[in-house]
């Protein structure tokens, strides 16, 4: 993060202004909608759109040109000048006095930017580019304003009125924020939105008289997280993500997704690499039982789907021998995220019929494949985890009947903004594995459908344009 977002209370506080022009005009209105009491330091007649507040009694004009004295007193400093020196001078000063300084256009001179703000008082939302592109910010509140609708509002101040009486019910905060998850989310909600705030009121009392201030009870969601890029989540996977109070997560589950989970929800890194397991897989198991057994809701997060070569079988398997209720969320699998995002079709009329799933390692390292299975003509083989056992791969499949020439790939970090791509031939893909250095994850698709890959590659990863750069 360039710029940490907070929320600063102006009520009853004094702000400078510096600039009488229409931008000058648009940051005054915003902070007098924050509460604030505004001077406005400008040497000449300030522009026409000014006159909308003159029956404001919280904004005074003193027509004079900057000083350093005029911030005596202030919370925060706002130039719109629109003259470089003028707002070179009110930057200085306000940094030098430690004020939140604003310089409209100018992001270099500013320790505070300005965001879109899309208002639901209580509940502001704001979106902002550091600076980068005010326009941006506007065009996704444009878009959140059609996703947000005002009642919004109107439900936050119905949930204040009640934070005593559920604080009061419930002593276990977990429980406190469960309530409140199902209220937020549920016809409480719905009767707001409708305009029924009386019988919203009263159904959140009767909900509340209802409830029983017990221990939670825990329960595991095993949800995949796709192949590494946050777009390709489904919205029941964030939506638990957002609801968990343990997430448990393995090597393949990238940074941005876990940003994506609730933000004091505790972590528990349980990755496994080739000969590199941080936990025991019969660990993990337990763990998961244990930390549902103390009530809590765990996010077993899992890269690509989790019945795919995720052991997620093996999990929910020791929830059940527990008595452990789970959800199973599916995620897309790497074989159908990253083939797409590298162009390569893995069906396709003229090139294959049918397509195989394999794991490059098996549960003793082994790499012990029924080979004349996936050596057939007009099929795709796609392979997991294959990069140490990639020779003994080509190798194997060429001595069961595949040509030589076989067309193959092996794409590392795909669907992410480090995605590579590597084609070549069963024979070459080895040789060319190794002068790419690449590294895990990866994943390896053999096949005439790669053929297709330098015609139908649509998207290119930042890696690859710095690279073509």
């Amino acid at each position: 993060m360039n710029f940490l977002p907070i929320f600063l209370d102006l009520r009853d506080k004094t702000c400078l202004v510096v600039g009488g022009g229409e931008t000058a005009a648009r940051k005054t209105a915003m902070l007098l909608n924050a509460g604030a009491s505004l001077l406005v330091a400008h040497d000449g007649d300030l522009a026409p759109a000014f006159s909308e507040f003159k029956e404001q009694d919280r904004i005074s004009h003193k027509r004079t040109p900057f000083s350093e004295d005029l911030l005596d007193g202030m919370e925060l400093v706002i130039s719109a000048a629109e003259d470089d020196a003028i707002d070179q001078q009110v930057s200085e000063a306000a940094r030098a006095r430690h004020l939140p300084v604003n310089v409209v256009d100018k992001p270099a001179m500013c320790t505070f930017v300005l965001p879109a703000i899309l208002d639901r008082s209580p509940m502001i939302v704001a979106i902002g580019t550091g600076g980068a592109s005010p326009v941006l910010a506007r065009l996704l509140r444009a878009r959140l304003e059609t996703l947000i609708p005002a009642s919004y509002g109107r439900l936050a101040y119905l949930a204040e009125s009640f934070r005593e009486k559920v604080k009061a019910k419930f002593s276990h905060a977990p429980m406190r924020r469960i309530f409140w998850e199902k209220v937020l989310q549920g016809p409480v909600a719905e009767m707001v939105f409708s305009g029924k705030e009386d019988d919203a009121a009263k159904l959140l009392q009767r909900t509340l008289d209802k409830e029983q201030d017990e221990s939670p009870q825990g329960e595991v969601y095993l949800v995949g997280a796709g192949p590494g890029n946050p777009d390709l989540l489904t919205f029941r996977a964030l939506r638990l993500m957002q609801q968990a109070d343990v997430v448990v997560h393995d090597n393949l589950v990238s940074e941005p997704i876990l940003e994506m989970c609730r933000r004091d929800a505790e972590r528990v890194y349980v990755g496994k690499q080739r000969a590199n397991h941080a936990v025991p897989q019969e660990d993990i198991n337990m763990l998961l039982v244990r930390l549902a057994k103390e009530g809590k809701r765990v996010l077993r997060l899992k890269g690509g789907d989790p019945f795919i070569f995720g052991r997620g079988g093996e999990e929910i398997e020791t929830l059940v021998d527990h008595g452990v209720p789970f959800q199973v969320v599916p995620g897309i699998t790497a074989a159908a995220g990253v083939a797409s995002y590298a162009g390569i079709p893995l069906t396709h009329r003229d090139y294959a019929q049918s397509v195989t799933f394999v794991t490059g390692h098996l549960k003793d390292d082994s790499t012990n494949l029924d080979w004349d299975a996936m050596a057939k003509p007009n099929q795709t083989i796609v392979i997991y985890m294959g990069l140490q056992g990639l020779p003994i791969l080509s190798e194997e499949l060429v001595k069961h009947g595949l040509s030589p020439q076989t067309p193959a790939a092996i794409v590392q970090q795909g669907t992410t903004p480090h995605q590579r791509v590597v084609t070549g031939t069963l024979e070459s893909l080895p040789e060319l594995a190794v002068e790419a250095q690449l590294k895990p994850p990866t994943l390896i698709i053999v096949g005439n459908v790669v053929s297709l890959h330098h015609k139908l590659k649509w998207f290119v990863s930042e890696d690859e344009r710095n690279a073509e750069a």
